[in-house]
């Protein structure tokens, strides 16, 4: 499971608070052939450090890189005085849940999140990736000048037993990492950083987020849980150890189509701690985690069906040039806490 929630030793049992998704009604996403994520589009000052714990640790290889498309840049609402680079990179064997970093010139720019906690809300947190070795996966990124919200924790997840670390970059970029050491992961390849397979967004009303990503767009629950540890437990996102059972961290899974391992959402709410709420900048040309982009098979019934719920689009346009993806008609939404999510296909 990819659950960041629980910082503990202690085991999750089954039946307390998780909502299997075998016990919802069938996914529209899924119907409409929305697919796993392809890649998550994040935004830098420069290229590295960025790309270096990819690049160096993980033996990602870059796949695409050059100009971004004026087609993209006319998406993405950006003036005609900016321009803007791009590298993509994918995990080896891998060629979804990867990284389209861009860096945008001739216009002012600002973190998305800056000098955020964990229980600050708007923005995406997090890039989720497997590792099949966090410690040493630990010791390369401090070694590259990242950081972390705590070391290396182990706990138990259900009938799994995990590692793992909030690895925290530049413009406050954070990666975490999944080590399963029972039982063995053989989903996709891992290495010491696998493919993308979630994103995390911290939220302010967890309901009300699951229910955008169900409801609106029409995910899959993985599961949804609220519950904590009865004693303090080290904790993987800065919570001081005494505060763990008070302070509570509930989250939910959702991805187009269930089963599988990739292409998840996750959302959280951290309550106890008030935070501040940053989604006002979570747009480009800002700095961060921008999005993630769901390939979709039939966009236009897809499409159709989430105007007819009322959602609003964010960015819209057809025949975008994506180096890397093709020729795409392309929309984007933002859910209640102001974070986007993708949705493309292929143009006639």
């Amino acid at each position: 499971m990819s659950h960041p929630l629980l910082s503990t030793g202690r085991s999750l049992l089954a039946g307390v608070g998780l909502f299997l998704a075998s016990a919802l009604a069938a996914q529209p996403a899924g119907d409409h052939g929305v697919e796993p994520w392809t890649e998550s589009v994040v935004s830098v000052a420069e290229f590295e450090p960025a790309t270096a714990l990819f690049r160096y640790v993980g033996e990602w290889r870059l796949v695409q890189s050059g100009a971004i498309a004026p087609s993209e840049m006319s998406y993405w609402q950006l003036p005609d005085e900016a321009a803007g680079t791009f590298e993509r990179w994918c995990a080896p064997e891998a060629d979804t849940g990867c990284i389209r970093f861009v860096r945008l010139t001739g216009i002012e720019r600002e973190p998305i999140r800056p000098a955020a906690r964990p229980w600050d809300t708007g923005g995406i947190y997090s890039i989720m990736v497997r590792s099949d070795n966090v410690p040493d996966l630990y010791d390369q990124a401090i070694e590259l000048g990242w950081w972390a919200e705590s070391p290396p924790i182990r706990f138990q997840f259900g009938t799994s037993d995990l590692r793992n670390v909030v690895l925290t970059g530049p413009h406050g970029i954070h990666v975490a990492a999944y080590e399963r050491i029972t039982p063995d992961f053989t989903a996709f390849p891992v290495g010491r950083i696998s493919q993308g397979f979630n994103a995390m967004r911290m939220v302010r009303d967890r309901p009300i987020a699951r229910d955008f990503y169900h409801d609106t767009l029409g995910f899959g629950v993985l599961f949804d849980s609220d519950r904590e540890p009865e004693e303090p437990a080290l904790s993987n996102l800065s919570i001081p150890f005494n505060f763990t059972p008070n302070i509570v961290r509930a989250a939910a899974a959702l991805q187009p189509a269930l089963p599988g391992e990739t292409g998840r959402v996750e959302v959280m709410q951290i309550t106890g701690f008030t935070g501040r709420d940053h989604s006002a900048r979570a747009s480009l040309p800002n700095l961060g985690i921008i999005s993630v982009r769901y390939p979709v098979r039939d966009l236009v019934a897809y499409r159709a069906m989430l105007e007819a719920k009322g959602i609003a689009f964010a960015y819209e346009a057809k025949d975008v040039v994506i180096d890397g993806i093709g020729t795409v008609d392309a929309f984007a939404v933002r859910d209640p806490d102001g974070n986007l999510t993708e949705f493309y296909g292929v143009s006639d």
